[in-house]
């Protein structure tokens, strides 16, 4: 899920896990994605239908999912629907995303954020370290701890 001994910022703030160098194209909506196809960064809205990018997951190199508050769970789906549907580029939380949304966030596939509020690096670390291992399956692809345990 990254190294978290070495969390990865940017002087604006943004988080990333990724080796490549971060997308610098401004997002356009899905409306207007949808409309032109030529973009390469796309803005999800809460409220706006992920599942319209499945065609086109090939030219995108960044997906920025909006989190208008942080009690809004919709984009935790979108991140997911993209990354299981193939999805290898980046996906980029940004809003009123929280420091205890981190690891969260990082489970449904999300690999950088620009949240509203800045986050400290050593509350960002214990975040992202906090739990070992998970119950559920996710997007991260992390081995459950029943499976684990019971093969």
């Amino acid at each position: 899920m990254g190294d978290v001994s070495n969390l990865p910022a940017d002087a604006g703030g943004l988080l990333r896990f990724r080796d490549d160098a971060a997308h610098d194209e401004p997002a356009v909506t899905l409306e207007a994605f949808l409309g032109q196809t030529n973009a390469t960064a796309v803005r999800i809205e809460a409220g706006d239908d992920a599942r319209a990018l499945i065609p086109h997951l090939g030219q995108i190199g960044l997906v920025e999912i909006s989190f208008p508050s942080f009690r809004d769970g919709r984009g935790y789906s979108a991140a997911r629907i993209l990354r299981e549907a193939g999805y290898t580029g980046e996906l980029r939380a940004q809003g009123d995303v929280l420091v205890d949304q981190l690891l969260y966030m990082r489970r449904c596939g999300f690999d950088s954020f620009a949240p509203e509020a800045e986050i400290d690096e050593a509350t960002a670390q214990a975040s992202l370290a906090r739990y070992k291992q998970f119950y559920q399956t996710a997007a991260d692809g992390a081995v459950p701890v029943w499976k684990l345990r019971h093969g």
